[in-house]
């Protein structure tokens, strides 16, 4: 407990304020110097100077700053933040030198449930940002112990509105390095190779990113598994994951799709895709016969 202060368990925003309305809960409202304030310690969210932060710069220019941030005192003087670093932010980008605040008092467990349930739920995400954030929410529950008789996976899920397998997932990925996280946030990997990677320590983590970048290789779901199951068993080396990643990527390359609606003029719709590749390779048998038996193309134009 940070400043000795109270023991409240705390599971989410609404605990503290009930709605947003602070002054309805008796909490006061203050003005507070940006300069006093400060990011909350491992605050995973991020935001871009995009169209919404423009959006919200032209907001607080026009009307200030509708909802107070929520902050605690630091021992070291000043303010952290636990809700309203992009309010912050945009007064900062203007000039505004003050910012309406509630001064909260609690530790650090609640402050870390507060700062997740006040953000999660923002648009676009990133997946690195919610994984680390439910990993941060996952620990501090956990000091809390369990709640309502539910596991604190489970309390998770039905708060977020997911399952607590889901949840677990996330947390698996908090594991990730912050490259491989950076290569599962622009789409460069999947989930589900990133929760097979998660399983592995940092050194062979590094590999898998070295064989990434240097190869210009994506992993395939096998070639993560098959390092997953190395890692697991003591048996993966660079030299072996290399492998995985490569004849993942030479298979990935020798493999031919056709799109289906490319086809459908030419066969009845009750044909299912093995029907429709029986067909073809007919097709092409009997091409390459009377082409006397050269490779297809190298004959007769069709």
């Amino acid at each position: 407990m940070k400043n000795g202060v109270s023991n409240i368990k705390l599971t989410s925003y609404d605990d503290l304020f009930g709605t947003n309305d602070a002054e309805q809960q008796g909490k006061s409202v203050i003005e507070v110097d940006v300069s006093e304030l400060h990011e909350f310690p491992d605050h995973p969210f991020r935001f871009e100077m995009d169209a919404e932060m423009q959006e919200l710069m032209e907001s607080v220019k026009k009307y200030g700053v509708l909802e107070p941030i929520l902050v605690r005192k630091r021992t070291q003087g000043g303010y952290e933040i636990i809700s309203g670093h992009k309010r912050t932010s945009a007064c900062k980008a203007i000039g505004q030198n003050v910012i309406p605040a509630v001064v909260t008092d609690c530790g650090d467990d609640e402050a870390t449930i507060l700062m997740v349930d006040s953000n999660i739920y923002r648009r676009n995400i990133l997946p690195s940002q919610k994984a680390k954030a439910y990993k941060m929410k996952y620990e501090a529950l956990k000091h809390q112990g369990v709640q309502n008789g539910l596991h604190t996976l489970e309390q998770m899920g039905e708060a977020f509105g997911e399952s607590g397998k889901t949840v677990q997932r996330y947390i698996w990925l908090s594991r990730l390095s912050d490259d491989l996280l950076e290569l599962l946030d622009r789409k460069k990997m999947g989930i589900v190779q990133g929760i097979a990677l998660s399983f592995l320590n940092q050194e062979e983590q590094d590999w898998i990113l070295d064989i990434i970048v240097d190869e210009k290789v994506q992993i395939s779901t096998k070639a993560a598994e098959l390092c997953k199951e190395c890692a697991q068993s003591g048996t993966l080396t660079q030299e072996k994951a290399k492998e995985f990643l490569l004849d993942s990527q030479k298979k990935k390359s020798d493999a031919l799709s056709i799109n289906r609606n490319r086809l459908k003029s030419y066969f009845p719709s009750s044909y299912s895709n093995e029907d429709i590749e029986k067909v073809i390779f007919q097709l092409l048998e009997e091409w390459q016969q009377r082409t006397g038996g050269g490779e297809v193309g190298q004959g007769r134009s069709i």
